[in-house]
């Protein structure tokens, strides 16, 4: 791992995040989501502490852990209702994780600009960034389904920089999965792995070779904790 300290304590030009485990504890719209499913079928609730291990991963991931039987065309009738329950359910439970707020406060502050990469579906990345007010806020949005390739490949992260004007290397990728390590190695652009998000058993964020690993938001408030290159 390099050390990464800030050049002169100064945040990067353009901070772009990871958004469900990152920015947003969104896990209990999932929750909800999937509570809603079994109880349609006259089920018990989801373990909701071993959901938000897979939460990260996306839909698919989450119908599989919660339809365990499920394959073929069942499985994705179960996705696309999921999604269609989601849809309803989001933002109702979610909220920011402690010290989101004020990071990006902190880095408008010192003139950065900010942006969301997810491989969330754009529509529903674009519902959760217009429920937080962060329409005017939020300088570039990419979602799962906005360009041919999603993370891990490098393509979401080197066309938001891309539209952003800016070099991929003045830029710093945050994420709470491997894939957003990986896809920032692949983008020439430096990294950092959080602590706080979903995150399955055997998971090592110290394994995954970012340029830094934050534990708390409330770590990325000073300059010095962002990696530059």
């Amino acid at each position: 791992m390099t050390s990464g300290v800030g050049k002169g304590g100064r945040f990067p030009q353009v901070a772009l995040f990871d958004l469900d485990g990152t920015l947003l504890d969104s896990a209990p719209d999932m929750v909800a989501t999937a509570n809603r499913m079994l109880a349609a079928r006259g089920l018990g609730q989801v373990d909701a502490d071993a959901l938000r291990k897979h939460v990260s991963k996306g839909a698919r991931a989450m119908v599989s852990f919660v339809f365990a039987e499920a394959e073929g065309e069942a499985h994705a009738a179960l996705v696309a209702e999921f999604l269609e329950v989601y849809q309803q359910e989001l933002g109702r439970h979610s909220r920011l994780f402690d010290g989101i707020a004020a990071m990006l406060e902190a880095l408008e502050a010192a003139g950065s600009r900010w942006g969301i990469i997810t491989n969330k579906a754009e529509y529903l990345a674009r519902d959760v960034v217009a429920g937080l007010g962060w329409q005017e806020r939020c300088a570039v949005l990419v979602g799962g389904d906005t360009y041919a390739e999603r993370k891990p490949h490098p393509l979401p992260l080197l066309e938001a920089a891309r539209t952003l004007g800016v070099d991929p290397s003045d830029c710093v990728y945050v994420g709470d999965d491997e894939r957003d390590v990986l896809a920032a190695k692949g983008a020439g652009m430096p990294s950092i792995a959080v602590l706080w998000g979903y995150r399955l058993d055997g998971d090592d964020p110290l394994t995954w070779q970012a340029d830094r690993v934050a534990a708390r938001p409330h770590e990325l408030v000073e300059p010095t904790a962002w990696p530059r290159r």
